[in-house]
């Protein structure tokens, strides 16, 4: 045992006075070549790293890897530093790579890669040191909200390194927020992210996410769901009847009132003038027997709720119970179920058509009656376009001279 670890001591020994003897010689002058080459490392505080010098074109010169303070980790396959965590993982002509476990924020720094050649040549490994934030916090200023008031939140990621950046969503829409960075006694990052926003009534169960992003971390948020109050929606339904309304029948008006909290009160009024007196409300319901045409009008239904009053207007007009042809069946609501005058514009527009027709007529008959003025036929004349000449007409025509005192004329 006692020969072994005179051994081993002598070989440290002879490891460091070569180490002494380059040094001394061309070490004052080391050259950055790409014929050794590295890598930069960066690893999550408590994980692993690994350090890999290579060379392109060796002639078995040594190669050894320096921490930041310069000390020899390992020198070709054997590592005189007393440092457990630095373990090799390959050693050859023209590599050696060496692992460092349970990396902390101190093993941070600028490690070298050394070839002893003349001059000796360097090459440069950083190793970056990440740790991540904790786990975000946001805070609200408000916990119940208002539709249309504004709210502040602030979302925190302490302890970081880097700095982390934060972003903000609400919903799938993605909201700015004003970021501030500090820098802690130990080196570390704060960061705050304030948002300013006005809140609606479909903010309502929305979540409201504060995601960090880091290079240490993935999938980092925390998240915060909005509880908005909002006035009452209202709308009037008609139960019946599902057509015109006419004098006789019965009227059934349903209101659906929603808000948050829920409306603690629905009321029905005329506009401008009184509920009918036998009209039965109960609760958002209004029923109406026997209408006739006094009850015309706007039923409005009003419901409220802490935050505010809204309300919906439904128009009653009340037709003639005599069949006629009717307009198509309708809700009368907003200004629908005035009084139709469709039937006369048809009758008059017919009446126009048919006059004109006739104006027409006459005129066409007028300008045939010119053309044809004075061409007319006695009795005497006929047989005349036959005859060969003036007797013979004479003779043909009826009722020759006898009959002379019984013209008659006739006109075409």
């Amino acid at each position: 045992m006692a020969n072994a670890g005179s051994g081993s001591l002598a070989t440290i020994l002879f490891l460091f006075m070569f180490q002494a003897a380059l040094h001394k010689g061309a070490a004052q002058y080391p050259v950055v070549s790409q014929n050794l080459v590295t890598d930069n490392v960066s690893v999550v505080e408590g994980e692993m790293a690994i350090i890999s010098c290579r060379v392109k074109n060796n002639d078995d010169s040594v190669i050894q890897l320096l921490n930041p303070n310069r000390q020899t980790i390992y020198f070709r396959d054997m590592r005189p530093l007393k440092d457990a965590r630095f373990q090799l993982v390959n050693f050859s002509d023209n590599e050696l790579r060496v692992s460092l476990s349970n990396v902390s924020l101190s093993d941070e720094g600028r490690y070298v890669c050394q070839l002893y050649t003349d001059p000796p040549q360097e090459a440069y490994a950083d190793i970056t040191v990440l740790i991540p934030p904790g786990n975000p916090i946001i805070e609200a200023r408000d916990e119940v909200l208002s539709e249309g008031n504004e709210t502040e939140m602030t979302c925190t990621a302490m302890s970081s390194k880097p700095a982390a950046t934060l972003r903000w969503m609400k919903g799938d829409k993605e909201l700015p927020g004003k970021p501030k960075v500090e820098l802690t006694y130990d080196k570390m990052y704060t960061v705050t992210s304030r948002l300013t926003f006005t809140v609606s009534k479909e903010d309502d169960g929305v979540p409201v996410v504060c995601i960090v992003d880091h290079p240490a971390v993935k999938d980092f948020q925390a998240q915060k769901y909005l509880e908005v109050q909002y006035k009452p929606e209202v709308k009037i339904v008609v139960e019946f009847p599902q057509g015109l309304t006419r004098e006789g029948e019965n009227l059934e008006l349903t209101c659906q009132a929603k808000g948050k909290p829920q409306p603690q009160r629905v009321n029905w009024v005329k506009v401008d003038d009184d509920v009918p007196s036998h009209a039965v409300i109960t609760g958002g319901d209004l029923y109406i027997e026997n209408l006739n045409k006094s009850y015309n009008g706007t039923y409005r239904c009003v419901a409220s709720n802490s935050v505010g009053e809204s309300y919906d207007d439904y128009i009653l007009y009340v037709y003639d119970t005599a069949p006629s042809t009717e307009p198509a069946a309708h809700d009368s609501r907003a200004g629908e179920g005035a009084p139709r005058t469709v039937d006369h514009a048809v009758i008059g527009g017919v009446v126009a058509v048919v006059v004109f027709a006739m104006l027409c007529l006459l005129i066409v008959l007028g300008r045939y009656f010119a053309r044809h003025k004075g061409t007319y036929f006695t009795h005497e004349a006929k047989g005349a376009d036959d005859a060969a000449d003036a007797d013979t007409a004479i003779i043909n025509a009826e009722g020759g001279h006898t009959n002379s005192d019984e013209k008659k004329e006739y006109y075409i």
